[in-house]
């Protein structure tokens, strides 16, 4: 029996482009039979290994393109009929601590709830999520036990996944998030998202082939 078709969603929570694309998963996901695995990576990392920057900062002083870059996402959030984004007055945000918690959550299988409630609170209703207390006090809201996901994240083995997660994936060939890879083919981008799909479906359409 062929193995399932591997496809993965790299990202950090700090990343507005890989929230809008999430959202566009589900669907994919109900279409096409596959199930993303999400990984999280600490996008800091990510840009100090390959010399990368934020948008915010390679967009400075460029005429036209932060706002072609504003229009792109308006077509985004249309296309998607998404009407929860609100862009985050705090940011940039530092996600260190939010990325070793989604970690952290996951090895107390309560990553599901984690997820939501740290995309909720950075980009639904947007926090200073790089302040402990506004840390704190959002998750609570949420109804997670927050505490002992800090305390969790705390852990030699959370550190240690962050950074593995972090150095696998530049070492795959990211440079940003969100990333996307099915199978061995990487994209890049919330823009890539139909693109995704259509590799999906035609590597499954390969492997029907092959087992026929």
């Amino acid at each position: 029996m062929a193995a399932p078709l591997k496809v993965e969603f790299h990202f950090d929570f700090g990343s507005p482009n890989a929230y809008l694309a999430e959202l566009a998963l589900p669907d994919i996901e109900k279409r096409t039979g596959v199930k993303f695995d999400y990984i999280p990576v600490l996008l800091g990392g990510v840009y100090k290994a390959t010399g990368n920057m934020s948008p915010g900062e390679s967009l400075r002083g460029i005429k036209n393109k932060p706002e072609y870059n504003a229009l792109e996402t308006e077509r985004f959030l249309r296309r998607h009929n998404i009407t929860t984004f609100k862009t985050n007055p705090f940011f940039p945000v530092n996600t260190l601590m939010l990325m070793r918690g989604v970690i952290a959550a996951d090895f107390e299988g309560l990553f599901e709830p984690y997820f939501r409630a740290a995309y909720h609170h950075m980009w639904s209703e947007p926090k200073k999520m790089d302040d402990p207390q506004v840390f704190r006090e959002a998750f609570l809201s949420s109804g997670l036990d927050i505490d002992r996901i800090i305390a969790r994240a705390q852990q030699d083995d959370v550190k240690k996944k962050l950074i593995e997660n972090t150095s696998d994936a530049v070492a795959r060939g990211s440079f940003g998030s969100p990333t996307f890879y099915v199978g061995n083919e990487i994209f890049f981008g919330k823009d890539k998202v139909r693109e995704v799909e259509e590799e999906i479906v035609a590597q499954l359409a390969a492997v029907r082939r092959r087992t026929a």
